[in-house]
Formats: C-alpha cells, structure tokens, sequence
C-alpha cells in the first residue's frame, strides 16, 4: 500500500514520544525511513502550532477488465469500466482517540464510547452534550476492493474524525476536551458505502482542510487502533473551502490559515492526492454532499 508524506502539523510525535515514532520508523521501507529520520531531526521531536489553533469480504462488479501496479499506487477496472485506485497511507495525527495515545496523562479511546457508532457526529455521546457548529456536511464514503476489481466491501466499519471549526479537535484541544463530537464510526451498506453527518471542517495553521479516517473489518473490531487496516486522509477541494470560509460565520480563522497554505506546501498531501480529493456538491446555505471512494487491497 503506497504511504505518503507524514505532516509535522498532524504528526503522532507530539503525543507518542520519540520511542513511538522509532517503532514505527522500523516498519517504514528504507526511502520512507530515511525521510522520517529527516522529520524527527527537523522537528527535534515535536512541533509547534500557530494562531492559537489546534494542531493538530465484498460484493458487486465481479469482473475485471484491466489491472496495474507499480511500485506506488494500484489500480484496477470494474466490469462496468469503473476505476479504482488504492489509497495511500497516512500518518492518523495526534489526535486520533482511537486507543493509541494519551490526553492529560490518560489513554484516549472514543471508539469505546457507547453510542460512537452513529451517522450524525455533530454532537457529543455519553455524558457529554455539546454540539459542534458549522456549515452541514453529510459525507459518503464508498469502500471498494482494488484487488476484485472495484467490488464494494459490504459490512466493513469506518472510524473518522475532523476539526471543529475553528480548529480544535474534541478529546485533546484546549476548550473542548470534555467534547467527543465530530468522531464517529458507521458501517458501510450493501454498495460499501458508510454515511456521516457532520458539519464543514475549518482550517488550522500549518494543514490544508482534511479529515482523518479509519478502516476496520467490521463493526465489533472497530473498538481499538491495534485492528485497524487503514489509516488515511480526505481533501478537500480549495475553491469550495474559499466561498464556506469566506461566506459562513464562525469561520473567519480560516480564511487567514487557508491563504498560507497549499497543497504543495502541505505535508501530507504534497506528494500526490488525487485519490483523495472529495467531490463536493451544494452550498452554504443549504450544507454540502461530499462524496468519496477509498480503493483498498482487501
């Protein structure tokens, strides 16, 4: 599976630890070691964040008509002359709340929450009630199987989470570390494909737009990063971020970030993220429908 560049921005150094990293390193193949060295030397084991923000088996087509690999990405045609490609790898940040890292001294696991497993995240489960502000968002994620020509993958779960709008992430960003909203996990429907409703993500200094997400086979593993079969990001498009953020309230942070950063300057996304651009529809005044498909090697 082809893995991209990690962000200093959204790098699990700031709540792992050195040792953390150096096991991860050891996984890494040696071009991506190498680059991961660099990282750490650069960062000098953590980083720094600006303005106050946050840092942060299937069914379907079953016959294949062309397939092609190489040494970085894979891709496969449907029977029906879909395309598929597989996603790359990234780095899941440092605000995760998937089991793997700590906030305030204790482990952070929000997939252990009774109730995470919901379509709406716009508002907190458990003893907390809040509820995240923005413009909607309801998000479509499509899983497909580039190995079986683009076949869905039915009854498989996916975990994601995003920043408010301003920029914080629930569980770790100052003022809302009593929150969970803007986390949650779905299962993907007999077209593999897993629903959320959410609001727009604002942008933060150092990252463009994003939202983070997990695969797991299924719902009842879907309880802790040690099963987790992929980790990645979406993107989303410039243009769109510019009229939410220019034009919907409670953005205004984002209007500053966006402008100082790219995605060629940004470190997750610079090496490539065409298989990870949302394609997004709608308005502000009555929400957006972003929509994507994330090609795995199940």
């Amino acid at each position: 599976m082809p893995q991209h560049n990690s962000s200093s921005t959204d790098n699990p150094i700031d709540s792992l630890g050195l040792q953390g990293d150096l096991r991860r390193m050891a996984d890494l193949e040696a071009p991506d070691r190498r680059r991961a060295l660099g990282w750490l030397g650069a960062l000098g084991g953590g980083a720094l964040f600006g303005n106050g923000l946050a840092a942060c088996g299937g069914g379907g087509d079953a016959a294949t008509t062309s397939s092609t690999t190489s040494s970085s990405t894979t891709t496969a045609t449907s029977a029906n002359g879909e395309v598929c490609s597989v996603i790359p790898t990234e780095t899941q940040g440092p605000y995760p709340g998937d089991g793997s890292n700590s906030a305030n001294g204790s482990v952070v696991n929000a997939l252990m929450l009774s109730g995470i497993v919901r379509s709406d995240i716009r508002t907190s489960v458990g003893s907390a009630s809040g509820t995240a502000a923005g413009v909607p968002l309801t998000l479509r994620v499509r899983l497909v199987n580039v190995n079986a020509a683009c076949a869905t993958l039915e009854g498989w779960a996916i975990y994601l989470w995003h920043c408010t709008r301003d920029g914080k992430y629930s569980l770790y960003s100052s003022g809302v570390t009593s929150e969970n909203y803007l986390r949650g996990v779905q299962p993907t429907d007999s077209s593999g494909t897993a629903t959320f409703t959410t609001i727009f993500p604002g942008c933060y200094s150092g990252r463009m737009p994003h939202i983070h997400f997990e695969v797991y086979r299924s719902v009842t593993t879907a309880t802790s990063a040690d099963n987790k079969l992929l980790t990645s990001q979406m993107a989303f498009p410039t243009e769109v971020c510019e009229v939410v953020y220019d034009t919907a309230s409670g953005y205004s942070a984002s209007v500053n970030n966006l402008a100082q950063i790219s995605f060629a300057s940004d470190n997750v996304f610079s090496d490539g993220h065409d298989s990870q651009m949302l394609s997004i529809t709608g308005d502000v005044g009555s929400g957006y429908v972003a929509t994507i498909t994330v090609g795995m090697s199940a």
